[in-house]
């Protein structure tokens, strides 16, 4: 089996793709928290602001259901590239999480 070889450009291009994914994230979350702040003092400086509780209930449920279909999904792609390898577990953890979160929606009714 003949072996390709890419090029230096496209290495750096593989490479540079996922720092580049977790510093626009990075700069997201920033910024909405940022405004978030933002917003929540001109609230306070109008006399307009009321604190919201937060739902654990829901928050629990959507977390569940996040997790637990990107865990899925990570979970069958690694099985069908690599077999049963350690590189599994980047599916499996997710999955795990996302499952135990939705277990703890069912379970929780104290609120």
């Amino acid at each position: 089996m003949e072996e390709q070889v890419m090029s230096a450009a496209a290495q750096v291009i593989i490479a540079i793709t996922p720092i580049v994914g977790i510093a626009i994230g990075g700069m997201v979350v920033f910024f909405s928290l940022l405004w978030h702040h933002l917003e929540v003092r001109r609230q306070i400086l109008s006399g307009t602001y009321k604190r919201e509780k937060f739902n654990l209930k829901a928050y629990s449920l959507l977390i569940g259901l996040l997790l637990t279909g990107i865990g899925l999904m990570l979970t069958v792609v690694f099985a069908l590239m690599g077999g049963i390898s350690p590189s599994l577990l980047g599916g499996l953890i997710p999955l795990s999480i996302g499952i135990c979160s939705i277990i703890f929606y069912k379970v929780n009714d104290w609120q």
